[in-house]
């Protein structure tokens, strides 16, 4: 067999692709990333550290391995670097959560055929309520995402120069927005609009980075909840547009172009795709996670925001890379 000639060896990856998953919310449920960070370098070692079986340690070692997550190196294991950054736990930046949440969720892939078939979700959706209480875990799991969009966004619009300016966070979960640009400018202040037990623990996280005493919250459904008028400098719309329909977005950031004072800016971060649909590939894959989900969501184009923006009232329209999202800044 000649190297150009095709092998079975990626289909049959991706066809078990699911045991990435698991291995990987393995790994993370066992801190394995966390121990290999502080110097645990075998499977004996690891099992030990962690109070797993040897055999277990290995498997999920090799595991790694086959993801490309952590190298061997003279008979020691060692986490690569995307592991290093984004999979120990306890950092502002890290994933380890996010993944022991996601093998949760593959049972619902089970459906993705029939939902293709249908164009929609085939069972009941989840009616997602403010009194859940797996809100502590899904808000603080999905919070790392944010932070490499609201870290660019602080050069972007120069905020830790504005002064006292006033931002808006819509529907804004941990909070990650406002403790990251308060954190930043210690003049602004920042309002939040979610559900109340959401709210709580926003204020909780932000009085942790001790920037709480700028930080007001709004308990309410930011599709019925006012903005208010020509009151903020800032706006942030993050990971929601996604959820909702066109309409629904139009809709929304009208009301969004209305709270701003004149000359205000709007951002919003989401997985946005190329008009042409040919990526990014993350953005791509997750538009199955809104067919199966939701009833009009997508991961939207940068033509679908921009009209949808122009419709809304604002005037210009910018793109700028933050993976795994991508930031929309409109005025």
């Amino acid at each position: 067999m000649t190297d150009n000639q095709p092998t079975p060896d990626r289909i049959m990856r991706l066809i078990n692709g699911y045991w990435a998953t698991g291995v990987l919310a393995a790994a993370a449920t066992h801190s394995l990333f966390t121990h290999l960070e502080n110097g645990v370098d075998t499977a004996a070692g690891l099992a030990a550290r962690a109070e797993i079986s040897e055999r277990g340690a290995q498997t999920l070692l090799d595991g790694l391995v086959s993801v490309g997550l952590v190298e061997l190196h003279e008979g020691r294991y060692r986490n690569l670097p995307d592991a290093s950054t984004y999979l120990v736990e306890d950092t502002p930046v890290s994933l380890a959560r996010f993944a022991k949440l996601k093998l949760k969720h593959m049972g619902a892939l089970t459906d993705l055929a029939d939902v293709v078939r249908a164009g929609g979700p085939v069972k009941a959706p989840v009616v997602e309520v403010a009194n859940n209480p797996h809100w502590e875990e899904i808000v603080k799991a999905i919070a790392p995402q944010s932070v490499p969009a609201a870290t660019a966004a602080v050069e972007l619009l120069g905020l830790a120069e504005a002064g006292e300016i006033s931002i808006l966070d819509v529907g804004g979960g941990s909070g990650i927005y406002s403790g990251t640009w308060l954190e930043a400018n210690p003049a602004a202040r920042a309002t939040q609009i979610d559900w109340e037990p959401i709210n709580a623990i926003a204020r909780r996280l932000l009085d942790e980075r001790g920037v709480g005493d700028r930080f007001t919250c709004v308990d309410g459904d930011f599709h019925t909840t006012g903005f208010g008028t020509a009151e903020h400098d800032v706006a942030v719309y993050s990971h929601i547009a996604h959820q909702e329909g066109p309409e629904a977005n139009i809709e929304v950031f009208t009301r969004l172009r209305q709270a701003l004072k004149p000359g205000g800016t709007l951002v919003v971060c989401d997985y946005v795709v190329d008009d042409d649909r040919s990526g990014p590939a993350f953005p791509l894959i997750f538009a199955s996670e809104m067919l199966l989900k939701s009833k009009q969501g997508s991961t939207w184009r940068q033509a679908d925001y921009r009209e949808w923006l122009l419709k809304a009232g604002f005037e210009n329209v910018a793109f700028y890379s933050a993976p795994p999202g991508t930031l929309v800044i409109a005025r």
